[in-house]
């Protein structure tokens, strides 16, 4: 069933391992994991709530060892992701955990790059890499991998992200490490307004000069910030699904997407960590179609928010214009009759402040 070209702007390349995948690395490195079964793993991946996923996320990703490793990760999920219609893809890594377990900078760098040259040449898949900064690091930490980063611009890294547990750990404190990436060329494209409020996104945009938000769903909470983000033209990466597997929000029939998109935000939209939720593209695609999202939308966000050069982003642009969107859109219809996800959404209703 085709559903229509697809960008994916917001996506952890460590959390798109399969179980399977995740446990095979682990017995080729002699790693260990809390888990020792696809099905031990897959309970595992039951969040309580976003604190319980990023420890999970921590244990489990540890095993990712050696550069062969980082380069599998890249090419199976970009497997997948051409198998639901992208055409370019973001992905996002952290690589301070690995260095801290003895990994060398060239190793992930150079493995992840590779992944990404294997991608472009076996499905035809543009994809760009965009490392991590996690917000419990120490400042100078984090200012070490936007160093790191930048040194490395040449292999397809775009952007400095920031994530991690949102709460207590405000975006201010990395300013410097975001001066440094774009000093070095890099745009800001960190998490924000996730599970915390307006101010986090606020800070992102201030003191961070954020690109794009990744998440940004708390924006819905302040009209004055929808029309500074729309005005600005600052695109939200928005993962619906993971928004429900982290409780970020309590059901997807009542997610901000639609009021987002209503009050002018562009939105693009991702998986996030998609093994680990359950997740697709055409999950997220039938999805946001139950919540009255067209798709044409997402992608011409997608367009506008890629960190790609200006021949890409042409390219990117005129495959748009060449798609049959209202037989995407139908198709899409269809795809979100078949998933559970997305019948319960459209069972749901529209949110009361929409009907």
């Amino acid at each position: 069933m085709r559903t229509g070209p697809k960008i994916e702007l917001h996506v952890h390349l460590e959390g798109t391992v399969r179980p399977e995948t995740l446990l095979a690395m682990a017995r080729r490195n002699g790693e260990p994991l809390p888990a020792t079964t696809v099905e031990g793993l897959t309970e595992l991946y039951r969040f309580r709530d976003f604190d319980h996923f990023i420890e999970i996320w921590i244990m489990t990703t540890h095993v990712m060892r050696t550069a062969e490793d980082f380069r599998q990760v890249v090419v199976d999920y970009a497997a997948q992701a051409a198998g639901h219609g992208a055409v370019y893809v973001e992905g996002i890594f952290s690589p301070w955990f690995r260095v801290q377990r003895g990994i060398s900078w060239e190793e992930i760098f150079n493995g992840y790059a590779d992944g990404v040259a294997e991608a472009r040449e076996r499905f035809g898949l543009d994809m760009r890499l965009t490392p991590d900064v996690d917000r419990i690091l120490p400042p100078e930490a984090a200012c070490e991998v936007a160093r790191q980063a930048v040194r490395f611009r040449d292999l397809g890294i775009v952007g400095l992200g920031l994530g991690g547990p949102e709460v207590g750990h405000p975006p201010e404190p990395y300013a410097r490490a975001f001066a440094i990436a774009a000093d070095g060329g890099l745009a800001a494209v960190p998490h924000a307004g996730e599970t915390t409020g307006p101010e986090s996104i606020r800070g992102a945009v201030d003191a961070l000069g954020a690109r794009r938000i990744r998440h940004g769903i708390r924006a819905v909470d302040d009209p004055d910030l929808m029309v500074e983000l729309a005005e600005r033209n600052i695109v939200l990466d928005v993962c619906p699904v993971s928004n429900l597997r982290t409780r970020s929000v309590t059901e997807l029939a009542a997610h901000p997407l639609s009021a987002l998109m209503a009050a002018g935000v562009r939105c693009s939209l991702a998986t996030d960590d998609p093994a680990m939720f359950d997740t697709d593209l055409g999950r997220e695609h039938a999805v946001a179609a139950a919540l009255g999202v067209r798709a044409r939308d997402l992608y011409e966000a997608g367009v506008a928010g890629a960190l790609c050069d200006t021949a890409t982003r042409a390219r990117l642009a005129a495959i748009g214009a060449t798609t049959d969107w209202e037989a995407a859109q139908a198709a899409l219809a269809m795809a979100a009759g078949d998933d559970q996800l997305a019948v319960d959404v459209a069972a749901a209703g529209p949110p009361a402040v929409f009907r």
